[in-house]
């Protein structure tokens, strides 16, 4: 399989989607380490109202006040979460805090026959299990402007505080060594969210114009 190379994109004008094309629908990992911006990156580009499917966890965690089922989690019991497990019905899943968290294949399969491209967020950890699964997929590592920004950033959100903080730190340091498992890397800096968005946007649409285009299939 033909490797894309890494580039950093700068873009002069907004990359308007180009219905011209009919390549089939893209699978978009968005990545980094703890404190670069992943979640803030994603509802921007949802505000914006790009025409892609955001990928929706699946959890058997209680809901918590103010969160809406389909919107921030797919909330299910433990036993059907099992069998999704048993049915192989989920791209990725994990145990995390003592709570099942995955992906279901068939919300991927539903956006695919929409014709929606489909971002999906996730750790960087994560990103090394999709990538075994779905190699065609596009990887799109995050990326503070330098290591201390990311650093000022992990203590500035106030989430952490002694050990806790110091190993998340420790995390993000060993996050930023699997750079070369992706296709591309954006430069989230700081106050330019909009440019990291533009970025992707970018990343996506030339992604469409490809010659021999990525295939998909779960």
């Amino acid at each position: 399989m033909r490797q894309t190379p890494k580039i950093h994109v700068h873009p002069k004008e907004t990359c308007l989607p180009d219905h011209t094309l009919n390549p089939p629908p893209l699978l978009i990992v968005i990545s980094g380490p703890s404190g670069v911006g992943k979640d803030a990156i994603v509802n921007r580009m949802k505000e914006r109202g790009l025409p892609v499917h955001f990928v929706v966890t699946a959890t058997d965690r209680p809901k918590r006040p103010g969160e809406v089922h389909g919107v921030d989690y797919f909330f299910i019991s433990t036993a059907e979460f099992e069998q999704m497990i048993e049915e192989d019905e989920l791209l990725e899943w994990a145990v995390v805090y003592d709570d099942y968290k995955g992906i279901p294949k068939e919300q991927i399969r539903q956006a695919m026959a929409s014709g929606k491209d489909i971002i999906l967020r996730i750790d960087v950890q994560g990103s090394a299990t999709i990538k075994e699964i779905v190699p065609d997929a596009v990887f799109i590592f995050l990326a503070a402007s330098s290591m201390d920004e990311l650093m000022d950033r992990l203590v500035a959100r106030k989430t952490e505080t002694g050990i806790d903080l110091e190993r998340r730190k420790e995390t993000a340091r060993e996050e930023m060594e699997a750079l070369s498992m992706f296709d591309y890397v954006v430069i989230n800096r700081d106050n330019e969210l909009d440019e990291a968005v533009e970025q992707i946007a970018c990343i996506i649409q030339a992604e469409k114009a490809r010659v021999e285009p990525r295939q998909i299939s779960l």
